[in-house]
């Protein structure tokens, strides 16, 4: 039925969207497929950046300490009910007639697009504390409390005890909280395409609702642009799954107990050479 009714409006089918994919010209240049990519993995890393910069000390002091988990938790909740795109309109009207420079960073945002950049990496930053903050706290709280007791009763200071125990033991909830966030924003981000002056994936998006009937820049670009970002999206998780691999202890992960068996099962040269000794 869905595709009759795309038939009845002339709308492009999804083997065009497959053509688009094909066409060298849609990948290459200032507005092709590559740019457009490049811009929103920038947008991303520097949300990613500041929400970690905030979110992480902050869980950190209050699963210490155990203060203001009220406040973290109604915050927390709070946050991710704010509405993306309208949140970021209303901070583009607010802050249009308070950043009047023609500053430009290259690659990011053309000259100009300051006053739409920075209300927009406000609301995505906000986004992405949650998942983080809440996320480092769990973490911290999680912490045996035995080892928390060991490093104090070695002469550790509170700042040591967060570095050197907390921190690497809440580890492995701290990566899930980077995972979630960093899918959520580059789900996200395409809602800085809808803003004058900013790129990434959501311009195909936004100029396809107004050129929808078009083969090239209309529905296959939009769709074309969703798939996009769900590969990223999908890359992104795999590729912070391997990092967390790699930056958790193995004690935590279960890699060590995972390899125990298998060499507690292969007996060492002494035990075989004792053996035949004994035989």
């Amino acid at each position: 039925m869905t595709r009759n009714v795309l038939a009845d409006l002339q709308v492009p089918g999804f083997d065009r969207v497959l053509i688009w994919f094909n066409d060298p010209s849609n990948w290459w240049g200032p507005f092709g497929l590559v740019a457009r990519i490049r811009e929103h993995v920038i947008y991303t890393v520097l949300i990613l950046i500041v929400a970690t910069a905030i979110a992480l000390p902050i869980g950190l002091l209050v699963g210490h300490t155990g203060r203001g988990v009220v406040v973290i938790v109604g915050l927390a909740n709070g946050l991710r009910a704010v509405p993306t795109l309208g949140f970021a309109i209303l901070l583009y009207i607010m802050f249009s007639s308070v950043i009047t420079t023609n500053f430009a960073i290259p690659g990011v945002v053309d000259r100009g697009g300051l006053s739409v950049f920075v209300p927009v990496m406000i609301v995505l930053v906000l986004l992405a504390l949650p998942p983080i903050l809440t996320s480092t706290y769990a973490g911290v709280q999680n912490v045996d409390p035995a080892a928390r007791d060991a490093a104090r009763g070695m002469g550790m200071t509170g700042a040591q005890v967060v570095r050197k125990v907390e921190f690497p033991c809440a580890l492995p909830l701290i990566m899930s909280g980077l995972r979630s966030a960093t899918l959520q924003v580059i789900a996200t981000v395409t809602v800085a395409g809808f803003l004058p002056f900013l790129g990434g994936l959501g311009r195909y998006i936004k100029d396809g609702t107004e050129t929808l009937f078009d083969p090239q820049t209309g529905y296959p670009a939009m769709v074309a642009a969703g798939i996009t970002v769900a590969v990223l999206a999908l890359l992104s998780d795999a590729a912070l799954n391997l990092v967390q691999r790699y930056v958790v202890s193995p004690g935590l992960s279960g890699r060590a107990a995972k390899a125990r068996p298998e060499q507690a099962d292969e007996p060492s040269d002494d035990a075989a050479e004792a053996r035949l000794t004994h035989a």
